[in-house]
């Protein structure tokens, strides 16, 4: 059996993230596993709360920073304690409902060619989401922030549907080249050489910047055999100050990755 770890950054929204951890533990039978959790300073005390919780499974470890320093760097909290040969990144608001980390790991490992990979996620009211995607461009990521173009104007609407690969079918397994930050699969040997993520992303498109770093090692896969359940809070579009934020993060893709 693959050697695996996985990674939960949290912040705030204790509830949430104790049903999380106790679905990947109740789901994940390996005894190599570990699962640490990073409490990125909550102020709404999230992390005591978790630190005081008893799990009753020695194989989670709660970790508290002191200071919010984003998303990619609460991740990059646990690179130099990973010993796994396959390390999950995954979103304080998934729930698993079958021991989908071991079948992905002995995936990734079986086939030389990959290095990432993530799951068909879909909506707790069973609606599939649409997460794989292309490459991010300007146009593109310009067009989502204007739902009614993206949905209902034809020439911007299969852009957008190209763009997130409606055009191919996504029932089988298919390469990608942008895996979700709510889900990831890295061998932990590629994810280690890359450095982690880009810390210049506070929060958003850091997922983006991550998987073209992996792509320099390997190929990264959609497997939709594998599903797990994703609320997808989608804060930007209710939280202006989440949205300026997204938008600072995709210029600095842009910046870094090409127009």
């Amino acid at each position: 059996m693959a050697r695996i770890s996985a990674c939960i950054v949290a912040y705030c929204d204790y509830d949430e993230v104790c049903a999380a951890v106790r679905s990947i533990l109740s789901h994940t039978p390996e005894v190599d596993f570990r699962l640490y959790v990073v409490d990125n300073a909550s102020p709404d005390g999230c992390g005591e709360k978790l630190a005081a919780t008893e799990f009753g499974d020695d194989r989670v470890e709660i970790i508290r920073a002191q200071v919010n320093e984003g998303f990619g760097s609460g991740h990059n909290t646990v690179l130099d304690r990973l010993d796994s040969e396959v390390h999950f990144i995954l979103n304080p608001d998934v729930v698993l409902q079958d021991d989908i980390l071991s079948g992905m790991a002995d995936w990734l490992l079986a086939h030389p060619d990959a290095v990432m990979a993530t799951p068909q996620l879909y909506f707790p009211d069973g609606r599939i989401q649409n997460l794989p995607r292309r490459k991010p461009n300007i146009f593109c990521m310009a067009v989502r922030q204007v739902s009614f173009l993206s949905e209902k104007v034809g020439f911007f609407r299969r852009m957008n549907e190209h763009y997130i690969m409606l055009d191919e079918d996504l029932s089988q397994v298919q390469s990608i080249e942008f895996c979700t930050g709510s889900f990831m699969a890295v061998r932990t040997d590629v994810f280690k050489k890359v450095g982690g993520f880009d810390t210049d992303y506070f929060m958003y498109v850091e997922d983006a910047d991550l998987t073209q770093r992996v792509l320099r090692c390997g190929k990264v896969y959609l497997l939709p055999q594998f599903t797990a359940i994703h609320a997808w809070h989608r804060d930007p579009t209710r939280d202006r100050r989440k949205f300026w934020m997204q938008v600072k993060s995709m210029l600095l893709f842009l910046k870094k990755w090409g127009f």
